[in-house]
């Protein structure tokens, strides 16, 4: 099955093609700590948050304890947390350990793998770009909500994840995965999501982005070691800079020449090129000539476009100090067409690089947020 035949199908559907699946079987040879799971494998448990999330979207807006409007799911609300719920636990597997201290269970890390797993499983199913990253947020940040209390300064907290995840969605399946479970114990962290719910309508973002006055406040607030909320940057930009991102073969160099032909661009292709360095041979001087290139550029406070795949955030992030360090404004353009063009299209270089490679890279790959930047586009490489 597709994306679009799952999205179409009945959550008995849906949860019968997932049972075909090798993640799904994994889940449910996975064993889960009694103290918060007493209902048994991590497959079980996704079942019960399957049947609460049914409810939720059958009992919105009706008496009794969905009664709240809040709890009143659109189709596309309803998918979102369908999938979500499908994939919240599907990394457990793969990092469950027993500690040989106390024997107590452990899943440390599984959010952030899973948003990895995710993101992999829906790409393969053909679901749409926005729908996918929407869904692998959920998945990286489902926990989250139950501990807000535990944070310093929770307001940050809604207000930070309010630019990554939905709050409202974040909310309703935190509730969901807290109530699809046999625990008793589980009365304290359900109290926690409500204040989540709360202090997100309090901060006016809890169905909505944070609404920060301006795009250079919002950039510097994710920046900012001690955040203030309240803090207007002066804006006087020497030059905007775009940032390009994505596999090798997603049409990069087409998508400047279509949408910013006036730019000169600083491509890692290019540099290679001129200095005879192959992809696979150590990168160190073409990165160094690279960084080279934009200082000149940013010295002149001339706009320019970064040319390089950029897939994970690690490797953007040292590009964005430098551009931030001299006050460019920073566009960040994420390119992703369906992967069979991407290899297609990479096949069809001068220089290809191995499939293996690419798909390693598509493994690893973390789509930019609008934390990263002023500006973001995101399009499936097509326009």
């Amino acid at each position: 099955m597709n994306w679009e035949q799952l999205k179409q199908g009945s959550l008995e559907s849906i949860t019968a093609w997932a049972e075909t699946q090798s993640w799904c079987r994994a889940m449910a040879g996975c064993v889960q700590d009694d103290e918060w799971h007493s209902e048994g494998d991590v497959w079980t448990h996704t079942k019960l948050v399957l049947e609460e999330i049914k409810r939720m979207r059958e009992e919105g807006g009706k008496d009794g304890p969905y009664s709240d409007s809040t709890f009143i799911l659109q189709p596309s609300d309803f998918i979102l947390l369908v999938f979500t719920a499908l994939f919240h636990d599907v990394a457990k597997p793969l990092t469950t350990e027993v500690d040989p201290e106390t024997g107590r269970i452990r899943t440390h890390g599984h959010a952030v793998k899973g948003e990895l797993v995710a993101r992999a499983i829906l790409r393969d199913l053909g679901c749409d770009l926005a729908t996918r990253e929407m869904i692998a947020g959920l998945v990286r940040y489902h926990g989250r909500p139950a501990f807000l209390l535990e944070r310093e300064k929770p307001i940050h907290e809604v207000v930070r994840l309010s630019w990554l995840v939905n709050n409202r969605l974040l909310f309703l399946f935190a509730l969901a995965d807290t109530r699809g479970r046999d625990t008793d114990s589980m009365t304290r962290p359900e109290e926690n999501l409500y204040y989540w719910k709360m202090l997100s309508e309090e901060a006016n973002c809890f169905d909505q982005p944070y609404p920060f006055p301006t795009d250079h406040a919002r950039f510097t607030y994710y920046r900012q070691q001690e955040p203030n909320l309240h803090y207007v940057p002066h804006e006087e930009f020497s030059c905007t800079v775009t940032l390009m991102a994505g596999l090798p073969g997603s049409g990069k160099d087409t998508w400047l020449e279509r949408n910013r032909p006036q730019l000169p661009v600083v491509s890692l292709d290019n540099l290679r090129e001129e200095m005879g360095i192959s992809p696979t041979e150590n990168q160190g001087r073409v990165a160094q000539a690279a960084q080279e290139r934009c200082r000149e550029y940013l010295r002149a406070k001339l706009p320019f476009a970064f040319n390089a795949t950029n897939t994970m955030r690690m490797t953007r992030q040292r590009w964005l100090d430098l551009f931030a360090a001299y006050n460019a404004r920073i566009e960040i353009v994420y390119l992703e067409p369906p992967f069979e063009i991407v290899l297609k299209q990479n096949r069809s270089r001068h220089d290809p690089i191995p499939d293996s490679v690419i798909r390693k890279l598509a493994e690893k790959c973390e789509p930019p947020s609008w934390t990263e930047c002023h500006n973001l586009v995101m399009c499936d490489g097509k326009t």
